[in-house]
């Protein structure tokens, strides 16, 4: 607190019990476990006197207690971070909303702990003590959080986190020196391939460095090969050495079993002479043979230095690392190791280990510089010569693999990406990719075309505003090699971008066709090429070739002002007999009749919709239709979105609409965005849960009508005497009011908002209306 609130409180008479109270806080390091048995009365006003680090530590008491911290935690958030977070509505965990975001302030330097003597303790350490708290963590700018996360005092934080971290961020990247990549990429070896990262997401890198893209991507696909990479203060990686002693002692095992009669130390000492042939022989077999996925949270258990950790053999990090040593993977293979002459003590002996590993600092990203400039026909030529004929290899041409038949795939004897798995371990990987806004170009494409066709882990794949063009087919050809193996989990892939190089429904039907799989596909763009006639004619391949059966349920077309033609479309909908959720957006209907053919196919070849929204597409002309979709008893939620539905309309129409839902018992949602509805249109909605209705509509959702607060609350008040008339009882239970004019008459609204959430829960913004009236207008 400030100085003059400390002498105000000191002058102010203060109770016995504060007065004990504040003693009992400052002295807590002594009375921490007589306080946890105090009685509930006196604990409740002992809770807001404590620090961070010793309220995180009450939950349990407080719990026994039957107590909450819940308001505690929230009015620390208000009174250290002064910001509203995002959808606080959802937020369920203040305490460890509160600890998360301390977290990263800390990390990043925005926070200064001695700020408030609520953050600040001698016995507790911040990032230690919140660590357990983070899910969810964004590195920015120079990396800065890598290297303060790796550093050796820091050892326990990176514990923690491997155990708890969720989702890893990157925002705003720059370029950084080789020291920094070395911190990133202990960091990401331990949180995705030793710890329980499943999320990867970058974003906002208008020019990004190739060679940090590439190693981000390579180890988020849990590539990366052993070495002088991932040493750290000159100790291997605690829990790759206990994978690797692990299997060592197995094969000593096994090869006793087979001669019986040998020696233990001249059978231990075969299996490790031959454990080289043996890792060569593995290499191979991980190279031409299908890939068992990763299991999550499985730590990598190699061989040798040239033997990729397969997925299936680890079921998991037995212990944890306890020391630093333990952070960082074996910087050197096996057969080097054995060279060593023996050491008295082990920091001598990794000192001895890391001598000569840090000579050559351009080593370190030999492997990034692999993947990203390795010539194409070089490298298939050696690996052709390694296996053999077998067609399966992903460096090879065989029409399972990826880039090849694709015009933006087709560049020989320059960089061709393609990942050099020789050098290569196999490691643990996430499970979702995320790039917002990230030009890729066509090399690094091509480098992440061949990490997703092994890629068996991932599930979700979201490429935003990348740039892709033509090289979106380069990464299909990827994730077609990846659906053919026989553990692939991907079911999700969003793409979206400024310019669409093909029109949006044959995009569709050659990512359905190469991946029946599927489960959301979402694809979405703002405009057409920039000239029209540079767009590519039909491919063959996609729009003459038919579409296998597929397992989607959830398909999203964002056209970018383009006609929607049914005809097209419909080879997609007769391949998708599960779909369950179907959504146009910015859509230009050709003819009237085309949204009557829309619905006729959509009754006859998805039986199993349930969801149907239609954003920006202009609706006034099709009455008729609207009313076909509400009354429909397949569909519980319909969308009109910015559809302008009453702009040509009369009033018997929206008599119509009500009369129409009201018969309709299956539909539960209601949406009607950005359609003017006006006072009097949303007074007259209120009617569908008169007394005669038999709608089960629970969800109404009037954004960004020109609703006013007098409109507002004859709407509350005419559903206050439906339901009296109803006994009481009403379905609907959820109502959104965002971007209206309720700000004209805050005190009405406030009577409204009030009275309407004794009936149903509301959801609203503060929203400036005069801010926004001019750009309303514009687009009348």
């Amino acid at each position: 607190r400030s100085v003059p609130e400390v002498v105000m409180a000191a002058e102010r008479p203060r109770s016995l019990f504060a007065l004990s109270a504040a003693a009992v806080s400052r002295s807590m390091a002594a009375l921490e476990r007589d306080v946890w048995a105090l009685p509930g009365h006196l604990l409740r006003g002992l809770l807001p006197l404590l620090t961070v680090f010793h309220l995180e530590r009450a939950e349990d008491a407080a719990r026994r207690a039957g107590l909450s911290t819940q308001p505690i935690w929230r009015r620390l958030w208000d009174d250290v971070m002064k910001t509203r977070p995002p959808n606080s509505e959802s937020i369920t965990c203040w305490r460890k909303k509160f600890l998360e975001t301390f977290f990263s302030n800390v990390l990043h330097g925005v926070l200064d702990v001695s700020s408030d003597w609520r953050l600040n303790d001698r016995h507790f350490s911040p990032l230690l003590h919140s660590s357990p708290h983070v899910s969810q963590l964004t590195l920015c700018n120079m990396l800065q959080g890598a290297v303060e996360l790796t550093a050796e005092h820091n050892h326990r934080v990176l514990e923690n986190l491997a155990g708890s971290l969720r989702i890893l961020k990157f925002q705003h990247l720059l370029s950084c020196d080789q020291s920094i990549r070395r911190s990133l990429v202990l960091l990401l070896h331990r949180l995705i391939h030793h710890g329980s990262v499943s999320q990867v997401s970058m974003c906002s890198w208008p020019v990004p460095d190739t060679v940090l893209l590439i190693l981000i991507l390579t180890m988020s696909a849990g590539f990366w090969r052993s070495g002088n990479a991932l040493a750290y203060h000159g100790s291997p990686c605690g829990l790759c050495r206990k994978e690797d002693k692990a299997q060592s002692q197995g094969s000593v095992q096994e090869g006793a079993e087979r001669d019986c009669n040998a020696e233990r130390e001249g059978s231990g000492d075969e299996n490790q002479r031959s454990s080289p042939k043996e890792a060569d022989a593995r290499m191979n077999s991980v190279l031409s043979g299908p890939r068992s996925p990763p299991v999550q949270n499985s730590a990598c258990g190699e061989t040798s230095s040239k033997v990729p950790c397969g997925h299936t053999s680890i079921q998991g990090c037995s212990s944890p690392c306890s020391s630093s040593e333990q952070l960082s993977c074996r910087p050197i293979p096996r057969k080097t190791r054995r060279r060593l002459k023996p050491a008295v003590g082990r920091k001598r002996r990794c000192l001895r280990r890391s001598r000569g590993h840090y000579a050559d600092p351009e080593d370190l990203y030999d492997f990034v510089f692999t993947v990203a400039r390795e010539d194409n026909s070089g490298l298939l030529d050696k690996t052709r010569t390694i296996e053999g004929e077998n067609t399966e290899n992903w460096t090879s041409s065989s029409p399972g693999s990826p880039c090849t038949g694709h015009a933006g795939c087709k560049k020989r004897g320059g960089p061709a990406g393609i990942l050099s798995l020789k050098a290569a371990h196999r490691f643990r990987s996430v499970s979702t990719l995320e790039l917002f806004s990230i030009p890729l170009t066509g090399e690094t494409c091509r480098t992440l075309s061949n990490l997703l066709s092994s890629w068996v882990s991932l599930e979700n794949l979201v490429l935003s505003y990348n740039g892709l063009n033509v090289n979106i087919s380069c990464i299909l050809s990827g994730l077609r090699a990846l659906s053919r193996h026989p553990e692939c989990r991907f079911r999700v892939l969003r793409v979206s971008d400024m310019f669409s190089h093909m029109p949006c429904v044959e995009l569709v039907r050659c990512i359905l066709s190469a991946l029946p799989q599927l489960h959301t596909l979402s694809v979405s763009f703002d405009l057409k090429n920039q000239l029209e006639g540079s767009r590519p004619e039909a491919n063959p391949s996609c729009s003459e070739a038919e579409i296998p059966e597929s397992c989607l349920e959830v398909l999203e077309i964002r056209f970018p002002r383009e006609p929607l033609h049914t005809v097209f479309l419909l080879p997609v909908l007769k391949a998708s007999k599960s779909l369950q959720q179907l959504s146009l957006d910015s859509a230009t209907l050709p003819c009237p009749q085309e949204l009557g053919l829309l619905l006729e196919v959509l009754k006859e070849c998805t039986p199993n919709l349930k969801k149907l929204s239609f954003h920006d597409v202009n609706l006034a002309e099709h009455q008729k239709e609207v009313l076909l979709l509400l009354q429909d008893p397949g569909l519980q939620e319909i969308t009109f979105s910015f559809c302008r539905l009453f702009e040509s309309s009369t009033a018997e129409f929206l008599s119509e609409i009500i009369n129409t839902v009201k018969r309709n018992s299956s539909l539960k949602s209601l949406k009607l965005p950005g359609n003017r509805l006006g006072n009097h249109r949303l007074i007259a909605l209120a009617d569908i849960f008169s007394e005669d209705s038999s709608s089960s509509l629970c969800q109404l959702d009037v954004s960004s009508n020109c609703i006013k607060p007098d409109g507002l609350l004859e709407f509350t008040k005419k559903l206050e005497g439906h339901m009296q008339q109803r006994g009481g009882q009403l379905p609907f239970t959820h109502l959104r009011l965002f971007q209206n004019w309720l700000d004209q008459d805050a005190e009405t609204a406030q009577e409204a908002l009030r009275r309407l959430r004794a009936l149903c829960s509301v959801v609203n913004d503060a929203w400036d209306s005069s801010q926004a009236f001019a750009d309303y207008i514009s687009v009348m």
